[in-house]
């Protein structure tokens, strides 16, 4: 493993610890690292609102996320395969894909607790909205950039439907339907805390646990919670992007 790439991370934080310790920096608009750790630490022991500890609020966080992500790739990767595959039906559907996708997660949240209430539904309903498009778009690009020779060579040898789609049209799409999965498990997560702010009836959520951080003055908490998700980031794409190197081993 080389090290030398986190001599860079491990540098700033030592400065920036040393600022805080020589009171450069106002503990109370940026904790040091030192502080955040001990947040971190209570947030794992005490919890936040005291009681609700931080595994129980990374687990419905991943759970709201989850949720919301199997949604989208449930319909976004037949949509994107269907509309990849047919430029009449592409045709149709895109300007009304056009429309939605430029509105941002955070305006839905009205419609969103409108329809579905405070609650799981809503929430997974903001994290749906920040996945379904790029896996969509992803997909439907995946299926296009294939090049046609392929789908000439498979009829010219009489292939069925179904083998081209499974032997050709699929295969070649599946490198960008993981591209667009990674980059919407990805935007999903950055939605969690604006998805969370339409209420959790449960009390667990890790946005809700910064906003009640927040609202009490703990800025070391609220570090420490976006630690968490910066962290559990990481790890999702790391997953997805492990399991793109095991069943894509032809890239």
């Amino acid at each position: 493993m080389r090290f030398d790439r986190y001599l860079l991370p491990l540098a700033l934080v030592l400065v920036w610890q040393g600022l805080s310790f020589v009171k450069v920096i106002p503990p109370h608009l940026l904790p040091s690292p030192v502080k955040i750790l001990l947040g971190l630490k209570d947030l794992a022991v005490i919890g936040m609102p005291p009681g609700h500890l931080l595994y129980y609020h990374v687990l419905y966080s991943l759970y709201r996320v989850a949720l919301g992500f199997a949604v989208a790739a449930l319909l976004g990767i037949p949509l994107g395969l269907l509309m990849g595959g047919s430029p009449a039906l592409r045709r149709i559907v895109n300007p009304v894909i056009e429309l939605l996708r430029p509105i941002p997660p955070l305006a839905w949240i009205p419609i969103a607790i409108l329809w579905f209430g405070i609650g799981m539904k809503s929430a997974a309903f903001i994290i749906f909205l920040g996945a379904f498009f790029p896996i969509l778009l992803n997909t439907v690009s995946g299926v296009v950039s294939i090049n046609p020779i392929y789908f000439e060579v498979a009829r010219t040898l009489n292939a069925k439907q179904k083998d081209i789609f499974l032997k050709v049209l699929l295969p070649g799409s599946i490198p960008s339907i993981f591209v667009g999965m990674r980059i919407g498990v990805g935007i999903g997560w950055m939605t969690l805390v604006a998805a969370e702010f339409t209420g959790v009836k449960s009390g667990y959520g890790l946005g809700y646990m910064i906003m009640t951080a927040r609202d009490i003055q703990r800025p070391d908490e609220i570090l420490a919670g976006m630690l968490i998700i910066g962290l559990i980031g990481v790890l999702i794409n790391s997953g997805l992007h492990a399991c793109e190197s095991r069943i894509v081993r032809w890239q």
